[in-house]
Parts: structure tokens; sequence; C-alpha cells
């Protein structure tokens, strides 16, 4: 049974069609990549996903329960990690929990027990502008994590980092998302990205936007991956149905 999954949306701005009978599904412990070059309707299906948006037709299931056009119910970070600069990064974390409820003291002890899970022991009261590129998106993870939500949604969250950083945040999101038990959508239009990251790719193309192709890839994760004719091969596949 799929996790999370949309069937057949639809969905258009002022008569003009963006979106075109979109399916797509998410299982359990999956990481799987949207890709598609930029403007092609990624982030209007995203927003979608997340609740933001409702679609003018289709569903949206979370484990079968019809949430379209129902905010909150998964967890959402957008390309820009949103940290405010007068918080700490553990009170930045700890926002989610003190939103539902939770009094400051027990948010920034639940918070502070996960710190060295997501890299952040030792930067629990530096503030935004003394934390590096990579580091602020660990940061806007964990506050994503603490949403409480096994689902997340992802609008390019590395897309701001250079390249050596960016490497290095694709190995350490395969291995937190293990970890944690999460299961996400990425938002790309990095090929390279979305090969190593995944376990599927949903290739979007065309205007008005549709699936042309879900691509499993069987390697995803594997030590120096990228640097095998596997990968070359994928890459070829991909770039088929994305131009």
């Amino acid at each position: 049974m799929s996790l999370l999954q949309c069937i057949d949306i639809c969905k258009s701005y002022n008569d003009v069609q963006i979106l075109n009978n979109i399916s797509l599904h998410l299982q359990e412990g999956e990481i799987v990549s949207l890709l598609g070059v930029s403007g092609v309707g990624k982030s209007t299906l995203m927003n979608i996903l997340a609740g933001v948006e409702s679609p003018d037709f289709g569903q949206v299931l979370l484990e079968c329960e019809d949430i379209t056009g129902k905010a909150g119910r998964v967890g959402y970070m957008l390309q820009k990690d949103l940290l405010f600069p007068f918080k700490t990064t553990l009170d930045n974390i700890c926002i989610p929990l003190r939103l539902q409820g939770m009094k400051k003291a027990d948010a920034r002890k639940k918070a502070q027990s996960q710190m060295k899970l997501f890299g952040l022991d030792g930067s629990e009261n530096k503030y935004p502008y003394q934390l590096s590129g990579g580091m602020k998106q660990r940061a806007a993870l964990a506050r994503t994590y603490f949403l409480g939500n096994k689902v997340i949604l992802l609008d390019e969250p590395f897309v701001a980092l250079d390249a050596i950083t960016k490497a290095e945040m694709h190995k350490w999101y395969i291995n937190i998302a293990k970890q944690t038990e999460l299961s996400t959508i990425i938002i790309t239009h990095d090929v390279d990205e979305a090969l190593t990251l995944s376990d599927r790719i949903y290739v979007m193309s065309g205007n008005p936007a549709k699936i042309t192709k879900e691509i499993k890839i069987c390697s995803a994760g594997k030590e120096n991956f990228a640097l095998t004719e596997q990968f070359l091969n994928y890459k070829r596949e991909v770039l088929t149905y994305l131009i």
C-alpha cells in the first residue's frame, strides 16, 4: 500500500492548464525525485501534495485518507531555510514543538536530544548568520522533522549549496532518512542529484506538464555509484524523457 499518492491531478491558472492528469505514489521509506526543467510545474504539484493549494481535479491520499487541500498533514520544506535570524539554532528547531503546545523547556530538551543525529551538536546557541549553508539546511530539515510527520516534501533544498557541500548533504540525507524512517519526495532539476538520492524518479515534462516516465534506480545511495557505467546509462535514459 502506498504511503502517499496523488491521483489524476489537474491544475490551471487563468485558464492556462499547468498540470495534466498527474499520478504518482510514495512507498514507506522511499526517496522519490520529481525531476523536470524549471517552470514545468513541479512546485505547483508539490504545493498540492502539501495541501497548500487545491487541484482543479484529482485527489491526494495519505495512507488512504483523502487529504486534498489539507495543509499540515505532511512535512514541507522550501528552497530557502527560512530560519528566524533572531533565534538560535535550537530555538528555530523547537518551533514546531512549541506550535504543538509543548512547553519551552520540554521542547528544548526534546530538540536537544536529536541535535547529534542531525549533525548540529555544538551549534545549539549559534544564530543563522553563524552557520554555513549546509548547517542551515540541516537545521531546517530538523525543524521539518519535528513537525511529526513521516512524509517530507523537499523543494530543491540543496540548490544553493556548492558542489562539495551538496555531495556531503546528499550522503547525509540518505543516512538520516534511513535512521529516522522518513519517506521523501524531493523536487530537483539536477539529474545527477536525482540519480544519487532516489529509489525512483518521476520525470515531468510537457506543457501542460505530465509524468512522462517513472524510473526505478537500483543502486541509489551506493558508494561511488556516480562513477559507474550504470549511473551514466540511467542518466542517458532520464535525459531521453526530460528533453
